[in-house]
């Protein structure tokens, strides 16, 4: 496939991340909306066609599967001990997102067992893992207040969101902050030798509403190549997710000016707070008018800075697409700097293309049988943390991807027919011969065949075919599954909780679903094993299970 002639600007991309950096673009929050506010200023200064579609976060509304958190805005957060003080001056995310306001002198009480919950009434606990089910506990052991910590933040302040719902409010009442690391093992280390008295105030607004704001942009008519990028995060959240969202104001202004009628597709473009906003967005939209979906989400990690690498999330079997081999063969094509000893190109970000995983908006795009691949810069050492800053995002990198995506867009629009089916032909062998190399692929092979098909219809490639299997399972309630939507339908939460601990596990739940939705239940495993190898069949089976108890999914 060769590059197209238009590229898009690095540099305005990094401004745009500087800009939409300045906002505490928290769920539920009022600078939330500014954000989306100051994207549709830039569309409307482009004349990109574009509507803001609001939803609510009022602490009891459902999107989709998720139950929406209060509305909430932070006003001002301390904590002092020993005359040191720490306050949302240096940072906004001292203040736990959905915490309680309130004012607390107490002891801290370091959390190392579950027996040190006993002592836990009339302190302030410290925590630093599984922070919203300890926050729970530290309400219901009566503790004052609670402070989380997450391991490898060294000097900087987490990120961590506690999601309350009005239903929640009947329990937690305590504060809860977020501090360094650096700070929360000076806290445990003397209250270990001897003890330690904090004092802390937490100051917020919880309106009975807040908008939840989804901006949907388009050029030309459908049928869409639809690009995502979630807006919400904290500040500065420069790198997750201010990348993705400026990339998506830059591909807009590019891609509106490249358009032409005799285009095979039109483009979306659809900003939102993450899987809340694109779960109520899919209440409206038709999935049928949408060919495939790339999301953009940490796309300007760089290498040196935050020790990222490239990684691209390939379609799920079960939707298979070639927009992830177009995709992947873009990012090969934009990924070079220098030469090897013996003239090859090399590449400037290590880079690779995995199976589908989780993560991120375009899993509901797949959910709801739109193809979604997802390119990320993974890790990154300032990911969710006050050190998520602009000078840590790569020029670099926003160009390589930022020009793979446009590539992409505009090769599947007016891509020579014949050029798409050489190369979906390629791709389809590609992805099989990787798979084949390991393990069987029968059932694989199937699901490409159908994946070609559905191409075909939008491409016109006359290539691979459909088939008629009896499902195993309906989906009932499409989304993002999760413990909180069984125990709101009395279903077993514990136990669901506990078997998805293992995110491996989690995610081949998903993509087992949309299996399940077009073939029977064995053939549905041996395809999940012949994409992911290592499958805990049992684990589940069990799962399925729960869904089942509580209808979310049913027998075909």
């Amino acid at each position: 496939m060769k590059l197209p002639d238009v590229l898009l600007s690095p540099e305005l991309v990094l401004k745009n991340i500087s800009e939409i950096a300045e906002f505490h673009r928290i769920q539920g929050s009022r600078e939330l909306v500014e954000s989306v506010k100051f994207i549709k200023e830039k569309l409307d200064s482009f004349g990109v066609e574009n509507e803001l579609l609001m939803d609510s976060y009022d602490g009891k509304t459902w999107h989709g599967t998720l139950a929406s958190p209060i509305a909430w805005n932070p006003i001002r957060g301390e904590l002092s001990y020993n005359g040191k003080a720490l306050t949302t001056d240096e940072s906004p995310l001292l203040i736990m997102a959905h915490s309680p306001g309130g004012e607390v002198r107490a002891e801290v009480l370091p959390i190392f067992r579950e027996e040190d919950w006993n002592e836990a009434e009339g302190k302030v606990v410290i925590a630093n893992k599984d922070w919203r089910n300890s926050y729970r506990k530290a309400n219901e052991a009566g503790a004052k207040a609670f402070i989380a910590y997450r391991e490898g933040t060294g000097e900087f302040y987490p990120y961590i969101g506690l999601f309350l719902t009005k239903e929640d409010l009947e329990w937690a009442r305590i504060p809860a902050l977020a501090v360094p690391e650096s700070v929360a093992k000076e806290l445990i280390s003397k209250s270990l030798s001897g003890g330690v008295e904090v004092s802390l105030s937490v100051h917020v607004e919880t309106p009975s509403r807040e908008d939840l704001p989804m901006l949907y942009a388009k050029v030309g008519e459908p049928p869409y190549v639809v690009f995502s990028a979630h807006i919400c995060h904290p500040k500065p959240g420069a790198n997750d997710n201010a990348s993705g969202s400026a990339m998506l104001i830059e591909l807009a202004r590019k891609l509106s000016e490249a358009y032409r009628g005799s285009f095979r597709f039109g483009f979306a473009f659809l900003w939102v707070p993450e899987y809340h906003g694109t779960q109520a967005f899919f209440e409206r939209a038709k999935p049928e008018e949408y060919y495939a979906n790339i999301n953009l989400d940490m796309v300007a990690g760089s290498p040196d800075r935050s020790g990222s690498t490239l990684m691209l999330v390939r379609t799920p079997l079960s939707r298979f697409s070639i927009v992830s081999g177009l995709f992947e063969h873009f990012l090969w094509s934009f990924n070079r700097k220098g030469k090897s000893f013996s003239g090859s190109e090399i590449p400037a970000i290590a880079f690779k293309a995995y199976p589908y995983e989780m993560g991120s908006d375009h899993d509901v795009f797949n959910f709801f049988g739109v193809p979604g691949t997802m390119p990320i810069t993974w890790p990154d050492r300032f990911y969710h943390s006050s050190g998520d800053t602009l000078e840590k995002v790569s020029l670099e990198t926003i160009s390589i991807i930022g020009n793979a995506v446009l590539s992409t867009a505009l090769s599947l629009a007016e891509g020579e027919r014949k050029t798409l089916r050489r190369f979906a032909r390629g791709y389809a062998m590609k992805v099989l011969g990787e798979l084949s190399m390991v393990r069987d692929t029968e059932e694989s092979e199937r699901l490409v065949m159908r994946g070609l098909a559905r191409d075909s219809e939008f491409l016109g490639l006359n290539l691979g075919h459909g088939f008629e299997d009896k499902p195993w399972l309906h989906w009932n309630v499409k989304g993002v599954l999760n413990e909180r939507l069984i125990r709101a339908r009395n279903g077993n939460w514990e136990e669901f909780r506990e078997l998805t601990e293992d995110r491996r596990v989690y995610s081949q739940l998903h993509e087992l679903l949309m299996l399940s939705e077009v073939l029977p239940k064995e053939r549905a495993f041996r395809t999940l094993s012949e994409e992911y190898g290592n499958v805990a069949v049992e684990k589940l089976e069990r799962l399925v299970k729960l869904l089942e108890d509580v209808k979310i999914v049913t027998p075909s």
